[in-house]
C-alpha cells in the first residue's frame, strides 16, 4: 500500500495523544510532557479568550448598527 493511499486518522492530535501508551516513560519524561502540556493548554485557552473577545466586538458592531 503506498504511503498516499492509507487511511487518514479521524482522531486529532489530542485523541491520539490521550491513547498513547505512557509506561515506557521516565518520571523526568513525565514531568517534561506535563509542562508540555500545560503550555498547550493554556495556548489554547489564550486563543479562545482572543477569539470570544473578537466575537463578542463584532456581534456589538453589528447589533449596533441595525439600530
Amino acid at each position: 500500500m503506498d504511503q498516499d493511499d492509507r487511511p487518514i486518522s479521524k482522531k486529532d492530535a489530542a485523541e491520539r495523544l490521550a491513547g498513547e501508551d505512557l509506561a515506557p516513560y521516565s518520571q523526568d519524561e513525565l514531568a517534561a510532557r506535563i509542562a508540555l502540556l500545560e503550555a498547550e493548554i493554556a495556548r489554547v485557552r489564550a486563543h479562545s479568550d482572543a477569539s470570544n473577545k473578537h466575537r463578542a466586538a463584532a456581534d456589538a458592531l453589528f447589533k449596533g448598527s441595525s439600530s
